[in-house]
């Protein structure tokens, strides 16, 4: 089957609101799939973004990224192009998180927790916008959201988990928390199994303070769609490097 037939079965327009996210998942499915051999050269840049319906801009930080991490190489001249690199099963350095990394024995199930979470997380947002926040509440919310621009790589994850639990607890149901705190828990297992991208987690904090507005808005169902659409750019990294 030629390339680009083989291609076709992973490649497709991403969503607008998560376009880095999908892109970089759906390149890392191209490289794990074997569609596109080591040492083998992607699709040009212009046809990558025309398959992609995202900007030549973000493709550049996307395949960037993945230069980053090891997964590809760009070349120039002649016979220049962005080629895939040698990648190990599991292991790496400290520096590279390697494209494909197996999940062991006992580590929480990817897509049950991904869906869990989806669930819980755009029905505590909406639930907490239109029960309405008192005064105390509502700043609680703006610190939580406060702490995870001022934090520091090494600390985003811990600050970001925080401001979910809060936008949770603040919908006003114990069991839901209690739900919420538990799936986290796996949630963060995986993610820590992943590399923390600086352009991800700039989307992230556009997501985090669109979805505070909609809360503080008693927008119910804008606080839903944004929850959604901020866990659904979260599953697209965790499917991208996680087998």
């Amino acid at each position: 089957m030629p390339q680009e037939d083989r291609l076709a079965t992973v490649l497709r327009t991403v969503h607008a609101g998560n376009g880095f996210e999908e892109a970089l998942e759906q390149i890392l499915q191209i490289v794990r799939l074997g569609l596109v051999a080591e040492g083998e050269r992607l699709p040009a840049e212009r046809e990558l973004a025309e398959r992609l319906g995202i900007s030549r801009v973000t493709l550049r930080e996307v395949l960037k990224v993945l230069a980053e991490q090891g997964v590809v190489e760009s070349r120039r001249g002649r016979y220049g192009g962005t080629f895939v690199l040698p990648q190990p099963v599991t292991g790496g350095s400290q520096d590279a998180a390697p494209v494909r990394v197996r999940l062991p024995a006992g580590a929480p199930d990817l897509a049950d927790t991904l869906a869990f979470r989806e669930v819980l997380e755009a029905g505590a947002a909406e639930l907490c916008a239109t029960r309405g926040l008192s005064a105390a509440e509502s700043a609680r919310l703006r610190e939580a959201l406060d702490a995870t621009r001022e934090a520091t790589p090494g600390n985003y994850r811990r600050h970001d988990t925080l401001l979910h639990l809060t936008l949770v607890e603040l919908a006003g149901s114990p069991s839901l928390t209690a739900q919420y705190a538990a799936v986290r828990a796996k949630l963060n297992d995986l993610l820590n199994r992943i590399p923390l991208l600086v352009r991800n987690l700039e989307h992230a904090q556009q997501q985090h303070a669109a979805l505070v507005a909609a809360v503080l808005e008693q927008d119910g169902e804008g606080a839903r769609a944004i929850a959604r659409e901020h866990c659904a750019g979260t599953a697209s990294l965790l499917r991208g490097f996680l087998a």
